[in-house]
């Protein structure tokens, strides 16, 4: 073992070595050297477990990696072919171009973020998206935080704490990454009150556990799941009657919120958030990033009196959120109020594609991969949490592995490989790529 020792190169060695010499010029003397010890130890770790020395090349590899991975991007622009429009690991909501732009110049310089142009003092951040929002929804106030999770939190713990809320049973869900109603709940200082069973809750179940500390009637929507067969929900406006007559707050968690109407594109109906304040609900919760097609944020609107509360609260500042989400959200809300929503934002203009240009796009791709690719019909998810079980008609280039499964892996791992990845779908011996998700 001693004799394995004595084979490791030492750190000026490694830094010698001409394959590193164009690194060095991009990396501090001190950077470069902590890296080569890193390897260095890495490889007496190795060597005291009863592996031969690794080679100076092989050193050097691992080195130049590390180093290449410091330099690089991070994120790195993908090609989405996976099926999946609103695609959660691959960044939910593509922007709109006017969108994205808007970011620019208060990015790259000063803003009046939080400063009264007109007074001359400071101001407040969410005067720049509160009346559009207003507006838009037809609710008296509003207030933007950085992610729907963290509104619904702060609403329970600037209204609810130390209170009972009551949900159905079949709306205490998990809508992923272990955002769970019940555990939101609890770290708020709420009480989660559940009635009915997980198919069935009718407004008697509502009115019946109505007790003198209940402080809200909460609707969550089951945006990733459904459930069919023997069911029944008490409607909204039936929970808004209800919270009405006995003068307590209704709130609704719309998850991935929506502004225009699903079924002109052959989809289930996703509920508004202008329904729910129509329908007279006290708060309403939902995301930018999803079916809005905006930035990441929480968006809550609804009473004044109540969304001031929330405003006032210290965990407000906690979950804020900053200048280039506000003026990403500002360009993207201002498309729905121009009502070019439908051409401008990416997901709902690729929801729109018809299915004869779809299909162009298909036989183009399959012509240029040749005699291992075909075209078959199939179907795009929205994702993202929104929609559940709505999916668009489309046409999938699906490719045959040389080799079964392994062929189809190792296609897969290249296409990820390139130097702008390509995202498709192993589907047992063949990988599909689905034009209606790659923006065109």
């Amino acid at each position: 073992m001693n004799t394995e020792y004595r084979k490791l190169p030492g750190v000026e060695q490694v830094m010698s070595h001409a394959d590193l010499a164009e690194l060095q010029e991009d990396f501090p003397h001190d950077v470069l050297v902590g890296i080569i010890r890193e390897n260095l130890e890495r490889a007496r770790r190795s060597i005291a477990s009863g592996n031969p020395c690794p080679g100076i090349e092989e050193i050097v590899q691992s080195v130049s990696k590390r180093l290449r991975i410091l330099s690089g991007p991070g994120l790195r622009p993908v090609i989405n072919a996976s099926g999946v429009l609103l695609h959660t690991n691959l960044g939910r909501a593509p922007l709109s171009m006017e969108a994205a732009q808007a970011m620019i110049p208060v990015a790259t310089g000063y803003s009046n973020l939080e400063f009264d142009l007109e007074q001359g003092r400071r101001g407040s951040r969410n005067v720049h998206i509160e009346d559009i929002l207003c507006q838009l929804t037809g609710a008296e106030a509003a207030l933007v935080v950085n992610n729907n999770a963290s509104g619904v939190l702060l609403g329970l713990s600037a209204l609810a704490k130390r209170k009972e809320v009551i949900v159905s049973r079949g709306q205490a869900v998990e809508i992923g990454g272990s955002f769970r109603i019940p555990d939101v709940m609890r770290q708020s200082g709420a009480k989660l009150v559940e009635v009915g069973t997980t198919n069935c809750t009718y407004a008697s179940d509502y009115e019946q556990a109505i007790t003198s500390r209940t402080v809200a009637l909460m609707r969550v929507h089951s945006s990733n799941f459904r459930v069919v067969g023997f069911t029944h929900e008490a409607t909204l406006e039936e929970v808004v009657n209800i919270g009405r007559h006995h003068e307590i707050t209704v709130l609704d968690d719309l998850g991935s919120g929506c502004f225009l109407d699903t079924t002109v594109y052959g989809l289930s109906p996703e509920p508004t958030v202008q329904q729910s304040i129509d329908a007279g609900v006290s708060l309403v919760f939902f995301s930018g990033d999803k079916l809005v097609g905006g930035p990441q944020a929480g968006i809550i609107v609804g009473k004044r009196e109540l969304i001031n509360k929330l405003k006032k609260h210290p965990l407000a500042r906690a979950v804020r959120t900053d200048k280039m989400t506000l003026a990403v959200l500002k360009a993207t809300l201002l498309h729905y109020i121009k009502g070019e929503a439908a051409e401008k934002i990416p997901v709902w203009r690729m929801m729109a594609a018809p299915l004869d240009e779809i299909n162009s796009r298909a036989k183009c791709w399959a012509s240029v991969l040749g005699k291992w690719a075909e075209v078959r019909d199939g179907e795009t998810m929205v994702g993202g949490g929104s929609l559940p079980g709505g999916t668009l008609p489309t046409k999938l280039v699906t490719i045959h592995g040389r080799r079964g499964s392994r062929g189809v892996n190792a296609l897969s791992r290249l296409l990820r490989n390139q130097e702008t990845p390509l995202i498709g779908r192993v589907n047992v011996e063949m990988l599909t790529l689905d034009p209606r998700s790659v923006l065109p």
